[in-house]
């Protein structure tokens, strides 16, 4: 649907289905390149960097004024990002890479990557790929946000395009953007129980403090974001069939969310909770460590990333994005040598 506009009929399903499994494996000497990282490397440094490095392995297949190219590059990062983000992760556990396995569904697979192991049998539970399914549905694509603005700015330069898409997962790691949903698990954490949150809505109120209510309010949704509706139903289910109906952070992010939303101060204000207040709650629920969220969201939003990417290169009209900025400074200045200054 981001690629081409509509969805596809039943033959285009299973033709783009095996293309995407057909290229879930990464270059055995590329895997190698993660033993170069000190076992504690951020996941999102080691994403970047492999993505990057995608440039050096295929040289026959990135002209990217070539249709076929581009679609055999579109569907490359699609498929290879799991692979790429489960052995960052495996890397800073010390486990053996887990290859892919196009038996299962795609995010079925995310989850058999990251969590299983070569001594012992793994079986995905259903509702946890379908909670991180909706994720990555609702995290696919959202307009021009930073990291994609930031992929079609580097990708208009005509640049190899797995430059542009690693030049996106950086963008994305910033903690106003990708990370917000780990902020707000760190803001819960922080409050730590449910008798805190009035006082800790106080400070929020005072400008003084300097304390932010993570998770509420969007620079697009003016309104209640329709994403952190759909997340907040999916987030009892996991919870409730991982016996966590009581889980704190869960009752807490829910008492947080009802006396906001109820303040007159957060009203006026439009401040009402986005993707981000549950989605670290779920990912969490999953066994999915914090360091590991905005990793899980740039494997969702690659799909977006191509799908503009591509938009963009096939236009005719393109030209490279030069943002442009008034200048304030001084006006003509005389040079002075260094030894009167």
């Amino acid at each position: 649907l981001l690629q081409h506009g509509e969805l596809p009929n039943k033959a285009e399903l299973a033709v783009f289905t095996r293309s995407i499994m057909r290229h879930t494996m990464l270059n055995e000497w590329l895997l190698r390149f993660y033993r170069s990282f000190h076992h504690n490397a951020h996941p999102m440094a080691m994403v970047a960097t492999i993505v990057a490095s995608l440039a050096a392995f295929y040289h026959d297949s990135t002209n990217i004024n070539n249709d076929r190219h581009r679609e055999i590059f579109s569907h490359r990062m699609i498929a290879k990002l799991p692979t790429i983000a489960a052995a960052s992760y495996k890397h800073a556990l010390g486990q053996p890479f887990i290859y892919p396995r196009n038996d299962l569904d795609y995010c079925a697979n995310v989850l058999n990557m990251l969590f299983s192991v070569p001594c012992e049998p793994y079986e995905v539970d259903p509702l946890h790929a379908k909670a991180l399914d909706l994720l990555f549905i609702l995290h696919a694509d959202h307009e021009q946000n930073a990291s994609t603005s930031t992929v079609r700015l580097a990708g208009s330069t005509g640049c190899n395009p797995y430059t542009a898409m690693s030049a996106g997962v950086s963008a994305l790691w910033g903690p106003a953007h990708g990370g917000a949903n780990e902020a707000v698990v760190d803001m819960l954490e922080k409050i730590g129980d449910v008798s805190h949150v009035p006082d800790f809505l106080a400070r929020v109120k005072d400008k003084a403090g300097g304390v932010r209510l993570m998770g509420f309010g969007h620079r697009v949704y003016k309104n209640f974001d329709p994403r952190a509706t759909i997340i907040r139903e999916m987030c009892h289910q996991v919870l409730g069939k991982l016996g966590q109906s009581n889980n704190p952070l869960f009752e807490l992010a829910l008492r947080l969310e009802e006396i906001a939303l109820k303040d007159d101060y957060f009203i006026s204000r439009k401040l009402y909770p986005n993707v981000d207040f549950y989605s670290g709650i779920i990912y969490r629920a999953l066994g999915i460590p914090r360091e590991m969220f905005t990793v899980m969201f740039a494997i969702a939003r690659t799909a977006g990333w191509v799908a503009h990417w591509s938009e963009m290169i096939a236009d005719p009209t393109l030209k490279i994005a030069r943002p442009r900025q008034l200048y304030t400074g001084p006006t003509q200045r005389d040079y002075v040598p260094v030894t009167k200054r």
